[in-house]
């Protein structure tokens, strides 16, 4: 197997985490987003989504998700499950993993690409020209202020979304909580269970 990778980059990320958890080694090639390394003909050959993570398989198999790597990984690799172990907890991480990437990423990445001028032109990763449009940076605040305070409450009485240890699902929150500063966002004072789980995640991941 070989990976494809920006480990700086929000979606890299959550995928770095989750081999160091799952102890999982993998060799790995930096395309470099900086200097739109993803977009260069080298590449497109490898991934024409233009998108990192991209993990190829000893078959020449690609997967471009990291859902779908981990899911993979977490297969071949049973040690140290990161994807629940029991039917409800595999489904929760899931659920979970959809609801963050729909509430959080996706706002966040509404505010980033459509407000921030490296992005003219570029909307939407991958290799398509979309034009930005403005009006979705408020869309997305108001959206992720509204997860904040949803998924606060979820964690008012645990110290995990799932079960009684990290999965997927907690490394996706601790990365997208991260990824908000990027557009200037941070935890609200008033979610403290956030806080406290920020801080628990970071002295587990350190």
């Amino acid at each position: 197997m070989h990976l494809y990778s920006y480990d700086p980059a929000p979606n890299p990320q959550r995928l770095v985490y989750f081999l160091k958890l799952k102890k999982i080694e993998l060799p790995t090639t930096q395309i470099d987003l900086g200097t739109l390394e993803q977009l260069q003909p080298s590449y497109r050959a490898i991934n024409p989504s233009c998108t990192v993570p991209c993990l190829i398989l000893e078959s020449g198999q690609r997967l471009t998700e990291v859902i779908a790597i981990c899911q993979y990984l977490e297969n071949e690799f049973p040690e140290h499950p990161l994807m629940g172990t029991t039917s409800m907890d595999k489904a929760l991480v899931l659920e979970w993993d959809h609801r963050i990437y729909m509430a959080i990423y996706s706002a966040i990445a509404d505010m980033l690409r459509n407000g921030n001028p490296n992005f003219v032109g570029r909307a939407l990763p991958g290799p398509l020209a979309i034009e930005q449009l403005p009006d979705l940076v408020e869309r997305g605040r108001l959206r992720l202020h509204n997860a904040w305070e949803l998924i606060d409450e979820a964690l008012a009485n645990r110290e995990f979304l799932v079960g009684d240890s990290v999965t997927l699902a907690d490394i996706d929150l601790y990365v997208a909580l991260n990824f908000a500063g990027w557009v200037r966002e941070k935890i609200p004072e008033s979610a403290a269970h956030l806080t406290q789980f920020r801080t628990r995640m970071a002295e587990l991941l350190s």
